[in-house]
């Protein structure tokens, strides 16, 4: 079937497949309250999850991504991975993750499959990390990203998310910590969602406020890949590791959108910062559907937007990001 393409030539490779809401962390911008779960958890089943994936995969999609929530929750995490390594089509697994299982379970994982593993890790000082997060085991969650890189996934990258206030002044001890190191430290702008405009507005520090600094240090951008996502990479010779830069307020930051969203309960996100979701799941329960599960993703990109509305206060109906995967 042909690839999934929007009304702007837009192609969609990417998907990025949450398999729960639930996390353990308390991130002060996403769940400052803990996990606070509405009702019976229905999230999909492993062979739902297969379904999807294959559904993809004929439409073009090589790389999934497994979030969360915090993925490794699910107790059949690892049959997920597996799960994806197998499905015909698919190049790439990688996994979003707070890193709190990473230590323990890397080679597990990358038996099963998983390639590249982004850790969330706002700060490299334990005492902010903690205050950020909720939660104290900073030195267990660095110990597994050292396993990963020991273990020679084919990327390791930290997504810390920019916060004012909190990590705003941290950037020399991100780049000492890449220095011999191969980790791509990926800067994140705080986005605004439905729950937290006061802490937005409070916090938000513009991306641009750390790319005029990497420039100033001699930092250079890399050529853009032809498949590359919104993300701005830079490299520097006396580094091991990279900077990437998420600015979701910049200028057409929008134009290089390859992927699209899989919530936890089966519905199809074409913006992180869009509509409630398209359901999929009363496609899930049969191989039988998955022709028409297809259909279904091609007609959806036809409602897909040129842009979010951020600039325009408009976080969309995402209320937190752990409720579609960030």
């Amino acid at each position: 079937m042909q690839q999934l393409e929007d009304r702007f030539g837009r192609r969609f490779h990417y998907l990025r497949l949450s398999i729960t809401d639930a996390c353990n962390f308390k991130c002060e911008y996403c769940l400052p309250d803990g996990y606070k779960p509405e009702g019976k958890p229905r999230h999909l089943q492993l062979d739902e999850l297969r379904r999807v994936m294959t559904a993809f995969a004929h439409c073009g999609t090589r790389k999934i991504r497994i979030t969360g929530g915090e993925p490794s929750l699910r107790k059949d995490f690892e049959q997920v991975i597996e799960a994806a390594a197998n499905t015909p089509l698919i190049e790439t697994v990688a996994t979003t993750t707070n890193g709190y299982r990473l230590a323990e379970h890397a080679a597990e994982w990358q038996r099963r499959g998983l390639q590249q593993i982004n850790v969330s890790a706002d700060s490299l000082d334990g005492r902010d990390f903690e205050r950020i997060t909720g939660d104290s085991r900073f030195d267990l969650v660095m110990r597994g990203i050292d396993r990963a890189l020991e273990l020679d996934y084919r990327r390791v990258k930290i997504n810390a998310v920019l916060l004012k206030g909190h990590n705003a002044d941290q950037l020399p001890l991100f780049l000492n910590y890449i220095r011999d190191r191969k980790v791509d430290i990926r800067f994140i702008e705080l986005m605004e969602t439905g729950l937290h405009h006061d802490y937005f507005k409070q916090h938000h520090l513009a991306g641009a406020v750390i790319q005029q600094q990497l420039l100033q240090q001699g930092w250079q951008l890399d050529p853009a890949d032809k498949d590359a996502g919104p993300a701005l990479n830079y490299s520097h010779p006396d580094y091991a590791g990279r900077i990437g830069l998420i600015m979701p307020y910049a200028k057409d930051f929008c134009a290089s959108c390859n992927r699209l969203r899989v919530s936890s309960t089966g519905k199809l996100h074409l913006c992180l910062f869009g509509e409630a979701g398209i359901e999929l799941r009363d496609l899930l329960g049969s191989d039988n559907h998955i022709p028409e599960l297809q259909q279904r993703l091609h007609r959806a990109l036809i409602s897909k937007h040129e842009t979010h509305h951020l600039h325009d206060g408009d976080a969309g109906a995402t209320p937190h990001l752990a409720s579609i995967g960030g």
